[in-house]
């Protein structure tokens, strides 16, 4: 078994609507970032790639690559979930929080969930996802930025290849 940590930090900026697990919120701020600034999605990835030692999301797909440009990360997530496969660990489970002051994520925690399941191939019951404020403290809580942070278990299938 492996334990993988993943954690990133996204600017919010002026204009709508905000990619957040996958899916468009309605909010009148959105992520900045290289790629579509997913920040959610983003820390799932590091922590997959984490735990199978494979490196880390700014490897794979780094913002020096014009490629890279407004890429989705829900394609980056599945391609980092494909190396953690080839090299021989199996997904067991996930569990995530969202630090974000506005906009509220319960009424979307549900297609979030459901989104991120789909991506990784897992049952929704696997995909655990929760949701914090920063109590109007720091840079969540004076909205100036979203955090997300990711734990995953990866269970070995296979003796990767040297």
């Amino acid at each position: 078994m492996r334990v993988g940590i993943g954690h990133d930090t996204h600017r919010l900026t002026s204009g709508g609507p905000l990619r957040l697990g996958g899916i468009d919120i309605p909010h009148d701020h959105h992520l900045l970032g290289h790629s579509d600034a997913d920040v959610l999605l983003h820390a799932i990835t590091d922590a997959l790639l984490g735990a199978a030692s494979l490196g880390d999301i700014g490897e794979f797909f780094p913002d020096t690559d014009a490629a890279n440009r407004g890429r989705s990360s829900a394609q980056m997530l599945h391609a980092a979930h494909e190396r953690v496969i080839q090299a021989g660990f199996r997904l067991v489970n996930i569990d995530c929080i969202i630090f974000t002051e506005r906009p509220k994520i319960a009424p979307h925690k549900l297609v979030i969930r459901d989104r991120i399941a789909e991506i990784l191939k897992l049952p929704p019951g696997r995909v655990g996802l929760k949701a914090k404020t920063g109590e109007q403290v720091g840079i969540v809580g004076r909205e100036e930025a979203i955090v997300a942070e990711c734990v995953c278990l990866l269970e070995e299938t296979a003796r990767p290849s040297a």
